[in-house]
């Protein structure tokens, strides 16, 4: 039976597949790490309390990359390049969702609707990045060769989201709301149809390496389209609700160190 726990078991145990799944995860942890780390140095002046925690984020991404090539390392396997059509970093760039890195790469302070902005498509992106660790939790947190990494990332993860929403309330508060609210709904709606076009790249990708037949590819095509018609219509808001965190604070300590995975 085709299932997610069997498809991900599937790539896992093929070298060719299991590099290119590493290598577009450390690509896209590293990308958010630099991006958050140039936002910490350009916070706008009037938020500089937020920068410790934005770098703190940037860190745990940066950290994330380094343990899916630890991953790979482990193996024997290099990081190989990424496809374009994979990399979701760079299409939700070119969908004008986050901050354009031509800002970023400017040494000029943001603005605060610049910070609003990132915390919101933050929001989006951690949504999803939270949902899918745990799931990969759920199914192989007790793997020998990956649990550790990934009940790690996932922690991480969910320090993620607790902070995203937890600063996206307080700039509520303090008048920013029809911003946030704007921008979760253009960040939700663009990003649900990109991770729709990147999960059929990935998944065209692996299917070649995997050698999938016709009707397994197309079968999992489909799910990904319904997938998507339901975040369309309806799954959207889930992504664009703000809810005071559990964790509260969540980014507020120091980035915890590798350990060996």
């Amino acid at each position: 039976m085709l299932t997610a726990k069997s498809l991900f078991q599937e790539i896992v145990d093929d070298d060719a597949s299991f590099q290119l799944f590493c290598s577009i995860a450390a690509s896209g942890e590293a990308q958010g790490g630099w991006e958050n780390g140039r936002i910490a140095a350009l916070v706008a002046p009037g938020m500089r309390d937020l920068a410790p925690k934005i770098a703190r984020h940037g860190a745990d991404e940066d950290k994330h990359g380094r343990i899916f090539n630890a991953l790979l390392k482990k193996r024997g396997l290099a990081p190989v390049p990424v496809p374009p059509d994979t990399d979701y970093t760079m299409l939700l760039e070119r969908r004008g969702i986050g901050l354009a890195h031509t800002t970023l790469r400017r040494d000029e302070p943001l603005t605060e609707r610049d910070i609003v902005v990132y915390l919101a498509h933050s929001r989006i992106t951690e949504e999803r990045a939270a949902s899918q660790m745990d799931m990969l939790v759920t199914y192989f947190g007790d793997h020998p060769e990956l649990g550790k990494a990934i009940r790690m990332i996932c922690h991480d993860e969910g320090n993620h989201l607790a902070y995203c929403h937890e600063e996206l309330l307080r700039l509520n508060d303090e008048g920013h709301g029809r911003l946030i609210q704007h921008t979760l709904r253009a960040c939700a709606l663009a990003e649900i149809a990109i991770y729709r076009d990147v999960s059929l790249a990935v998944m065209g990708h692996m299917g070649r390496i995997l050698k999938w037949p016709r009707a397994k590819a197309g079968t999992l095509a489909a799910g990904i389209h319904a997938m998507y018609a339901y975040e369309r219509v309806a799954g959207w808001h889930r992504m664009v609700d703000l809810r005071m965190p559990e964790r509260r604070n969540a980014l507020g300590g120091p980035p915890v160190p590798v350990t060996a995975v």
